[in-house]
């Protein structure tokens, strides 16, 4: 991208327009765990099964982030994030339209399919609108819809998909979905492929040793989080004593901790990445830890559901140091991100579920995330130290390539 094409282009407009596909992805991923039971009902399936129809989605994100970041190496960003809004409008569109449970499948796996790719690619556009210096802070307004969606998306679908139907929640994803794409047409910077792109340059991230650390570290150090909140509704009425109808008052209080961990916290890792990632990770341990001590009371468990949502910032930050990492692979790095993160949403519920299974609990969830955290920590750790021991020559070229 030029910076003749770069300047024509409103930095701030152009994270809002790309948020607003963030806000949409966030919104129905996050709802369809919130509309469980409508789901079962509409469809003519039991609850348990219901879980396949978000495991197809979290599948789709899995293999379709790699796969299309490799396969568009040649494409314009910008055409990219347009033709991602519009195959995730279609997914939802035919959610909202299925008329069964083995259609819904299909259509939740189609869904999920640009999900990661769309994460990855609008990363890059909006860090490189900025100064390099606030590339993380680009990256976190990006990432604000998502969390935005935790806090407004989520509770306004779950109210409509019980007021009307679920197929309305849908059908209202694919509309934003397809307002984003025509922001991004109208905002974002035009720009020409990349001439020197290809499917075998991108690939050449699997063979750098930091990247595979950095995605390591997600899908492990994330995926405490992700043990604790699948079972925060259930912890918060059957040990905190909490109303159900309280219970989205406490996920929206979830929501505004990592809305106000992705405004604070890249301001630090953009004076310093990695010890910011290694501070959140040791944050999220020391938060967990103490979740099953503070679910006995709601004042507590307010403050320390919040301080979870904080270290969701985790995200953002990797997100960038992936950026540093990648060298000339820069779109397929960024996109298995969200990969490693939907990774971690596999992981944590599983080990969580086990846990609760084997009698310890609800609040072991959190005994279990901290495990998670800390061995996220581990492999930044390792991360840390492999970085340090380099050459000075081998770091001097390494920083050149980028």
């Amino acid at each position: 991208m030029t910076l003749r094409q770069t300047a024509e282009a409103h930095p701030g407009l152009v994270h809002l327009a790309l948020a607003v596909g963030g806000f949409a992805i966030g919104t129905t991923e996050f709802a369809a765990m919130s509309l469980e039971p409508d789901l079962a009902r509409g469809l003519g399936i039991d609850a348990p099964t219901v879980g396949h129809v978000i495991s197809a989605y979290a599948l789709g994100v899995v293999v379709g982030a790699p796969t299309i970041a490799v396969l568009s190496a040649r494409m314009s960003r910008r055409t990219l994030l347009i033709g991602l809004m519009a195959l995730f409008a279609i997914g939802n569109c035919l959610s909202a339209l299925a008329p069964s449970y083995g259609w819904m499948l299909v259509f939740r796996f189609l869904a999920g399919l640009p999900h990661g790719a769309y994460f990855g690619i609008a990363s890059l556009v909006a860090a490189s609108l900025v100064p390099a210096d606030r590339r993380t802070q680009a990256v976190g307004r990006v990432m604000l819809g998502l969390t935005v969606a935790t806090i407004v998306g989520v509770p306004f679908a779950t109210l409509l998909g019980q007021v009307a139907s679920w197929r309305w929640v849908f059908g209202l994803v694919a509309l934003l979905a397809l307002t984003t794409a025509g922001l991004v047409a109208l905002l974002a910077p035009i720009d020409a492929p990349d001439r020197d792109a290809s499917p075998l340059r991108e690939l050449t991230a699997l063979r750098r040793t930091q990247v595979w650390l950095t995605l390591g570290t997600g899908a492990i150090g994330f995926g405490g989080m992700f043990a604790v909140y699948t079972y925060l509704a259930a912890t918060l009425v059957d040990v905190t004593g909490l109303a159900p109808r309280s219970v989205p008052l406490m996920l929206a209080v979830f929501g505004t901790g990592m809305t106000l961990g992705n405004l604070v916290v890249p301001r630090f890792a953009d004076r310093a990445l990695m010890p910011t990632a290694g501070a959140l990770l040791l944050w999220s341990a020391g938060a967990l830890l103490l979740y099953p001590l503070a679910a006995g009371n709601v004042w507590t468990m307010t403050l320390d559901v919040f301080a979870i949502g904080l270290g969701g910032a985790l995200g953002t930050v990797l997100q960038t140091r992936l950026m540093d990492v990648a060298g000339d692979a820069q779109s397929l790095a960024a996109a298995l991100n969200h990969s490693a993160f939907n990774t971690a949403n596999a992981i944590g519920p599983w080990l969580g579920g086990l846990a609760i299974a084997a009698g310890f609990g609800w609040t072991a969830t959190g005994i279990v995330g901290c495990g998670l955290a800390l061995g996220g920590l581990a492999i930044w750790a390792i991360s840390l130290i492999v970085e340090r021991g380099l050459p000075a020559f081998a770091v001097g070229r390494r920083h050149a390539r980028q």
